[in-house]
C-alpha cells in the first residue's frame, strides 16, 4: 500500500548545470524529493545542501551516464535503495555545434548514445514499475530543433532532439489509460554555459530568443504539472515550432541559417 504522507520523488540527469540545474532548483522549491544524477561529484553535493533548504529530501547520485552500463546500475541502485521514483526527467545529453565536416567524429558518437540510446534506455527501466503503480510521468528533453527540419550547424544534435521529440509523441499514446503520462520539453535558444564557451550570444537566435535556464524550468514545471504531451517554453518559441512544420521545409532550413549568422 503506497504512503499518502510520502513526497513525490523526481530523478533528474543532468542536474548540476543547465536546464537540469534549473528544473532540479524549480521541484525542490514546490516540495519535491530528488534524485539527482550527474559526473560532477562536488557540484552534486553543492547542490544537494542548497536544495535541502527547501524542507525536501535529496539524493545524489555521481554517474557517468555515457557508460555502457550506466543506465542499468542506475535503476538498480534506485531498487535497492528502495527509491521509488515518481518522475524521471531525461536531461541529460551533450551538444554539438559547427560544420560537420569539422566537428569530432567521437564527440558526436558519444552525444547520439546519450541523447538517444541512455534516454530510451532509462525510459524502459524506470517505466515498468511505473505501470505497475499505474502512476507516474517521464519526462524527455527534446529541444525546439526538434521540430526543424535539420539545423544547419547543429546537425547531429538536431537530430537527436527529433529522436527525443517523436519518441516521446509515440509513447503518448501508447500510455494513454495506464495513469503514466509523458512530456518532450522543448526550449529554444537557452542561455547556459554552452552558449559562452561557444560565442553563440552574438548569433542572431540567441541575441533575439534567448531565455534564462530559470524561466525554462519555471514554464516547463507548469506544463509537466498540467499533464501536456509537449511544452515549448516561450510564445515566439511556439510559433517558431509551428513554422518549423509548414512546408516547404528547404525555407524553414534557410531561415535556420540565417538565425544562426
Amino acid at each position: 500500500m503506497s504512503d499518502p504522507n510520502r513526497k513525490e520523488t523526481v530523478l533528474i540527469t543532468g542536474a548540476s548545470r543547465g536546464i537540469g540545474l534549473a528544473l532540479s532548483r524549480e521541484f525542490a522549491r514546490h516540495g519535491f524529493d530528488l534524485v539527482l544524477v550527474a559526473r560532477d561529484t562536488q557540484k552534486l553535493e553543492a547542490l544537494a545542501g542548497e536544495l535541502k533548504s527547501h524542507g525536501v529530501d535529496v539524493r545524489s547520485i555521481a554517474l557517468d551516464l555515457s557508460r555502457p552500463d550506466a543506465p542499468k546500475a542506475l535503476f538498480d541502485q534506485c531498487r535497492n535503495e528502495s527509491l521509488v521514483v515518481d518522475m524521471l526527467i531525461n536531461n541529460a545529453g551533450m551538444v554539438s555545434f559547427g560544420k560537420f565536416a569539422e566537428t569530432d567524429l567521437e564527440q558526436e558518437l558519444q552525444l547520439i548514445h546519450l541523447n538517444m540510446a541512455v534516454l530510451t534506455h532509462l525510459t524502459k527501466l524506470f517505466l515498468q514499475p511505473m505501470l505497475a503503480r499505474k502512476r507516474g510521468r517521464i519526462v524527455n528533453v527534446s529541444s525546439l530543433l526538434g521540430y526543424q527540419p535539420g539545423g544547419p550547424m547543429w546537425a547531429v544534435y538536431a537530430a537527436t532532439k527529433s529522436y527525443a521529440l517523436s519518441f516521446t509523441k509515440a509513447l503518448s499514446v501508447e500510455l494513454r489509460g495506464t495513469g503514466v503520462g509523458v512530456t518532450a520539453l522543448c526550449p529554444g535558444a537557452t542561455l547556459t554555459d554552452f552558449v559562452g564557451v561557444n560565442n553563440l550570444g552574438n548569433t542572431v537566435t540567441y541575441k533575439l530568443f534567448g531565455m534564462s535556464a530559470d524561466k525554462v524550468a519555471r514554464l516547463a514545471y507548469n506544463g509537466i504539472m498540467n499533464g501536456k504531451t509537449v511544452v515549448i517554453p516561450g510564445f515566439i518559441n511556439k510559433l517558431l515550432a509551428f513554422a518549423g512544420e509548414l512546408p516547404p521545409r528547404r525555407i524553414a532550413l534557410e531561415i535556420n541559417a540565417l538565425l544562426m549568422k
